[in-house]
C-alpha cells in the first residue's frame, strides 16, 4: 500500500508570555489506507479525525510543546487511543497547556516511527523551543520541521525556551546537511527544500531573525 502525506489546516492561537496570536496551523498526516500518524495535533481534535477517517491512527507525534501544536492532541488522543509522543525538553511547555495530562511517551534523537511503509527518524533540533524535534524520511524524500525551519528563514527566538543561536546551529547541523532535493513541510504556511534554504544560511545569521 502506498505511504502517502495529507495535509489538514487548522486555525485558532498561539499563546505565550502574555501574549496571544490567531494562527493557522498544519497538521501532517502520514500513513496508507489502513493506519497513520499524525503530526501535530493543531486546534481542532475532530477535524483531525476525520481526516484521519477510519484508518487507525498509531501515534500523535508532537514536534513541539507550543500550545498551538498540542492543544487537540488529549483529545484526539482519547478518540482514538493513539500515543502522545513529545521529546522531554519540551515537557514544561506541555504542563502550560495541559497541566493534568502528561504524554505517553519521550522522542529521543535518533529514534524511528514506523507506519504504513514510512520510517520517520526523529532529529533532535533545539532552539525555537528545548525539545523541537523534526521528523526526516529519505525515503519519502521529506523532513516535517515544525517551526525550526520555514520557506524564508528559522523559526522565531524571541519568547521563552528559545535561542536563537542554538536554531541557527540546529538547522545547520541537522537539515542543511540533508539531501537538497528533501521536502520541507513546515508547522505553519507553504513548503519548501533543503537546496532553497541553504544558500541563505549566512543571510538569517546576519540578519539575527
Amino acid at each position: 500500500m502506498t505511504t502517502r502525506i495529507d495535509l489538514l489546516v487548522t486555525s485558532g492561537t498561539f499563546s505565550l508570555d502574555g501574549g496571544t496570536w490567531d494562527v493557522d496551523n498544519n497538521v501532517w498526516i502520514v500513513g496508507d489506507d489502513h493506519e497513520a500518524i499524525v503530526i501535530d495535533a493543531a486546534h481542532d481534535a475532530d477535524a483531525i479525525a476525520a481526516a484521519v477517517g477510519d484508518r487507525r491512527l498509531r501515534a500523535i507525534v508532537c514536534t513541539h510543546a507550543h500550545n498551538d501544536h498540542i492543544d487537540a492532541a488529549p483529545a484526539l488522543a482519547e478518540r482514538t487511543g493513539a500515543a502522545i509522543w513529545l521529546h522531554p525538553d519540551d515537557l514544561p511547555l506541555w504542563r502550560m497547556t495541559h497541566p493534568d495530562r502528561l504524554p505517553d511517551h519521550w522522542l529521543d534523537d535518533g529514534q524511528v516511527i514506523e507506519t504504513a511503509g514510512a520510517d520517520l527518524t526523529v532529529l533532535h533540533t533545539p532552539g525555537h523551543a528545548l525539545g523541537a524535534v523534526c521528523l526526516y524520511d529519505p525515503g519519502l524524500g521529506t523532513v516535517f520541521t515544525g517551526d525550526t525551519l520555514f520557506r524564508g528563514g528559522p523559526g522565531a527566538t524571541g519568547r521563552s525556551y528559545s535561542h536563537f543561536p542554538t536554531i541557527i546551529e540546529s538547522i545547520r547541523d541537522r537539515l542543511l546537511t540533508l539531501p537538497p532535493e528533501t521536502v520541507v513541510r513546515t508547522g505553519h504556511g507553504e513548503t519548501t527544500t533543503i537546496g532553497a534554504e541553504a544558500p541563505h544560511l549566512d543571510e538569517w545569521i546576519a540578519r539575527g531573525h
